[in-house]
């Protein structure tokens, strides 16, 4: 339906586009046709006329006509002197006309009917002498009217070529369409790796692929994102699950009752995982949301034994659950892996306000620092998912994380102020 609509709209524009141009062809056609037809008429009067005056003389005081042998212009030129004629045979129906013409005086034309009237004095000493002339303009409009008819004709062929040639030239351009279409959307389910890779674009069709290819792109990555999530989610859930599971085991087999501390600890680290996650799908930039960054820092600690170094009265442009959510995970993550120490500091820069979270552990591999935020690499003695599921939660909000080899561990995390989001 809207692919026949649209090409019935393209077919209609080219039909009318067509129609406009042989009809201002047709016109202009017409009118110069008309003038040239109209100089060709005067033309040919005013040769009879010349070739009158020139055999009109005086004989005996008399104006007389030298016969040119040619009887026929008796019936289209007539000579009147001092007001007769003095020959020529004048019709019956312009016989008004040449009187006026004659008794004018002057040269001029005018049209009688079907008649080209032109009226020519003759300069004889003594006498008044007109020589009038007719030419018929039947011939002349039969012509135009032969030329508007053929012009007419092959105006409306073009237009009925115009329109078909719209028809294929469009059916075909739409086919190709659909076929690229049905092919990315059956690659998108299919085969996500499968591109067009039509090279550099030389016209629509190559534009067309190209984005096609992008959009394929993008779900691919869409779909690579989602495992990803899944198997963060997996790896988030089972650490938890398999610990409380083991020490449940323990105990069935100790014959011990599982201790109610410990169960509650795992739970709670189940219910983090489960927070950060679906904060991560959620979170977005407002420009409206704001919080202070050092009472969000000292919720996201805990108790935990954590320095903290941030000074008051610094607000950052994301929500204190998001501030929470990004520096827990790091905070256990330094906690795992530090000799003694994990502190907080953070400086205003003119990007945002950065925090570094510090431990005083090994640290990150400087080969794998670029690496460290991908679910699946470990740093180091374990630094692993937990750090991708921070970038997650991080990008979703417009933060940057990033992890820094400098003897030591530290991650770095730049979140925005509000006088930067407006």
């Amino acid at each position: 339906m809207g692919v026949t609509g649209f090409r019935g709209r393209v077919v209609a524009l080219a039909v009318l586009i067509a129609t406009a141009v042989v009809a201002v062809l047709v016109v202009v056609s017409h009118v110069l046709l008309s003038q040239v037809t109209e100089s060709d008429a005067n033309a040919l009067a005013r040769s009879r006329a010349e070739a009158v005056a020139a055999n009109v003389t005086l004989r005996n005081g008399h104006v007389v006509l030298v016969e040119s042998g040619n009887e026929a212009l008796d019936t289209v030129s007539w000579v009147y002197a001092d007001g007769h004629l003095v020959d020529g045979i004048v019709p019956g129906g312009v016989l008004d006309r040449v009187d006026a013409l004659v008794g004018s005086g002057r040269s001029q034309t005018v049209t009688v009917g079907s008649d080209l009237l032109y009226a020519r004095p003759i300069v004889l000493e003594g006498h008044h002498v007109m020589a009038v002339v007719r030419v018929d303009l039947t011939p002349y409009e039969t012509s135009e009217q032969r030329s508007l008819t053929m012009s007419l004709m092959l105006g409306g062929i073009s237009i009925l070529l115009a329109g078909v040639v719209a028809h294929l030239v469009v059916g075909r351009a739409l086919r190709v369409v659909h076929e690229m279409a049905a092919l990315a959307d059956d690659w998108g389910d299919h085969e996500p790796g499968r591109r067009f890779d039509l090279g550099v674009p030389r016209d629509e069709f190559g534009e067309l692929g190209r984005t096609l290819d992008r959009l394929l792109d993008r779900v691919d990555n869409a779909l690579a994102d989602e495992r990803r999530l899944t198997d963060e989610i997996a790896h988030e859930l089972r650490t938890p699950l398999t610990a409380l599971r083991g020490e449940a085991q323990l105990a069935q087999l100790a014959g011990h009752p599982l201790a109610p501390a410990f169960v509650l600890t795992e739970v709670d680290r189940l219910n983090a995982a489960v927070t950060t996650i679906l904060s991560s799908a959620r979170t977005r930039i407002d420009g409206g949301t704001r919080c202070d960054l050092r009472a969000a820092a000292r919720q996201a600690i805990a108790g935990r034994s954590v320095e903290l170094a941030v000074p008051a009265d610094v607000d950052v442009a994301v929500a204190a659950e998001l501030v929470v959510a990004v520096l827990s995970p790091l905070l256990e993550n330094g906690l795992r892996h530090a000799s003694s120490r994990v502190w907080i500091t953070a400086r205003v820069q003119p990007e945002g306000v950065v925090i570094d979270v510090l431990d005083d552990g090994p640290g990150f591999d400087p080969a794998e620092v670029d690496r460290v935020f991908e679910a699946g690499v470990t740093s180091g003695d374990g630094h692993g998912l937990g750090l991708a599921v921070v970038r997650r939660l991080a990008a979703s909000a417009g933060v940057a994380v990033r992890a820094i080899a400098d003897g030591h561990g530290r991650v770095e995390v730049t979140f925005p102020t509000p006088e930067a989001i407006t």
